[in-house]
C-alpha cells in the first residue's frame, strides 16, 4: 500500500504543489493583513492539496495514450502500468472530495466558487486538443490560488487585488510555454496544440519573455495596491532575477537545463513572493 501511494504521488508530482500553495497563502495573508487563524490555514492546505491532486490525476488519465506514445513520458505510471486506471480514478475522486470538504469548512463563498475553480483546472487538461492558448488556460486555473486564499479568509471578493491573480496567470503561462518546448515535435506530429508547436520554439520563447515581463509588472502593482513595504520589493527584485535566470540558462537550441528553470526557479519565485509578503505585513 505504501509503495502504491508513493507511485501515485510520484505520478502527479506531488512536490510541485509548492508552485500554487504559496500564492494561496499570499492571498490569505493579504486578506488577513497578517497570519490567518491556524485552522483556516489548515483548511487552505487541504483544499490546495486536494485540488492539485485531483487536477494532476485527471491530467494523467486523459493523456495516458499520448504519454504512452511520447518517449519522454512513456515511463509514467499509467502508460507503464504500475498504476491501474481504477486506482488513478479513485485518487481523483477522493482528492475532489477532500477539496470540496475543505472549501465547505472555510466559508460559503469559498464553497460556491469551488466547482468553478476545480472545473477550470480539469478543463485545462483537454485544451491541448483544440487551442494553442492552453498555457493561458493553465495560468487562469492557477490564478484562482491567491483569489481562493483571499476568499477563504474574508468570505468576500471585496478589495481583492486582482493584479495578483493576473500576475500569476502570466507567470504560469510563461513557464508552461517554455516547458512545452520539450514536446513541440511530438505535439506537431500528434496534432496537439501549444505555442511551440504552432509558432516554433524560438517564437514561443519570445512570447514567454513577454508573459514574464507582464507578470513582473503585475507583481509590482500588487505591492502598490496592497500597500506593502520595501521588504516586499526586495522579494520582487529576487523574483525578477529568477525570471531573468530562467531565460538565461534555457534557450530554444538547448533545453538540457529546463528542469532547473521549470522546477527550481519557479518554486523559488512563489516562495519568495509569499515570504516577502508575510514579512512585509508583519514589520
Amino acid at each position: 500500500m505504501l509503495k502504491k501511494i508513493s507511485i501515485l504521488l510520484e505520478m502527479i508530482k506531488f512536490e510541485h504543489t509548492v508552485f500554487a500553495l504559496p500564492f494561496a497563502f499570499m492571498g490569505a495573508f493579504l486578506s488577513a493583513r497578517g497570519m490567518p487563524h491556524v485552522v483556516t490555514c489548515a483548511w487552505i492546505i487541504l483544499a490546495m492539496v486536494g485540488a492539485r491532486t485531483c487536477a494532476m490525476g485527471f491530467n494523467r488519465i486523459v493523456d495516458r495514450e499520448y504519454d504512452r506514445l511520447n518517449p519522454r513520458t512513456a515511463s509514467r505510471a499509467l502508460p507503464a502500468r504500475t498504476v491501474k486506471l481504477t486506482e488513478a480514478w479513485s485518487m481523483v475522486i477522493v482528492a475532489a472530495g477532500l477539496f470540496f470538504f475543505a472549501c465547505y469548512n472555510l466559508n460559503q463563498l469559498t464553497f460556491i466558487l469551488s466547482p468553478f475553480a476545480l472545473g477550470l483546472t480539469l478543463f485545462y487538461s483537454l485544451t491541448k486538443r483544440f487551442t494553442w492558448l492552453c498555457h493561458v488556460v493553465l495560468g487562469l486555473a492557477l490564478a484562482f490560488s491567491p483569489l481562493g486564499g483571499w476568499v477563504a479568509v474574508s468570505g468576500s471578493l471585496q478589495n481583492y487585488p486582482y493584479v495578483l491573480s493576473l500576475g500569476v496567470l502570466f507567470w504560469v503561462a510563461g513557464f508552461d510555454t517554455v516547458y512545452a518546448c520539450l514536446d513541440a515535435d511530438f505535439d506537431t506530429r500528434m496534432g496537439l496544440f501549444s505555442l511551440p508547436a504552432r509558432f516554433g520554439r524560438r517564437n514561443a520563447f519570445r512570447m514567454a519573455v513577454v508573459f514574464h515581463v507582464i507578470a513582473f509588472i503585475l507583481f509590482v502593482l500588487t505591492g502598490i495596491y496592497a500597500r506593502l513595504n520595501f521588504i516586499y520589493y526586495t522579494g520582487i527584485l529576487l523574483t525578477g532575477a529568477a525570471l531573468f535566470y530562467q531565460h538565461l540558462v534555457v534557450n530554444p537550441r538547448d533545453l538540457s537545463r529546463i528542469q532547473l528553470s521549470f522546477f527550481t526557479m519557479n518554486g523559488l519565485i512563489s516562495l519568495t513572493l509569499f515570504v516577502a509578503t508575510w514579512i512585509s505585513l508583519v514589520v
